[in-house]
């Protein structure tokens, strides 16, 4: 089983390449193959740093597994995001954001040890209830988290996925799946 621990800020380039990674892999055949293409784990970790979430007081944490002092996935969890706006935070629940593993770990428990982890971050935080989004298309993700005790709520949202060349974003259809962290 991988070690879980907490993002440090020297992590960013690590938690990058495996966000990409993860996208490139998991979103194969549901995103333009024009995105996943042109991800740039160097500009994600630079948006990671930018965006300080490797700081204690940052209202997401994030924590990542190793094996082997290598870094294989990371979960980021905090308040519920409404409308999905890192401004607009909702403090009655817990969300989820954010659980990839570096597909050679897929299949492994690293993402069952991640949501583990990332559920009792939420508890700890005193939410009774917690929330995230999945791409309606991510079939393998949907099941992952039906197993984990999620369901849909019946709340839908569409995610933009921008395209080069003035073109309009392709848009993505998203399911809000919930469950409660105290039953």
């Amino acid at each position: 089983m991988p070690t879980i621990r907490r993002e440090e800020p020297d992590d960013a380039e690590a938690i990058a390449r495996v966000h990409v990674r993860g996208w490139q892999a998991g979103y194969a055949g549901i995103m333009p193959d024009e995105v996943l293409c042109r991800l740039n784990p160097a500009a994600w970790a630079q948006r990671r740093r930018d965006l300080g979430t490797a700081d204690p007081e940052h209202p997401f944490a994030t924590l990542l597994a190793e094996a082997d002092g290598v870094v294989t996935g990371f979960a980021t969890f905090g308040p519920y995001r409404n409308n999905q706006d890192r401004g607009d935070l909702d403090d009655r629940y817990g969300e989820i954001v954010a659980v990839y593993v570096e597909p050679a770990f897929w299949g492994t428990g690293t993402g069952r040890e991640l949501f583990a982890a990332a559920r009792a971050g939420l508890a700890e935080r005193g939410w009774t209830e917690y929330r995230l989004w999945v791409l309606a298309e991510n079939a393998r993700a949907r099941r992952f988290y039906e197993r984990a005790g999620l369901s849909p709520d019946g709340e839908e949202s569409s995610y933009p996925v921008p395209l080069s060349g003035g073109r309009d974003p392709v848009r993505l259809r998203e399911l809000r799946y919930t469950a409660r962290l105290d039953g």
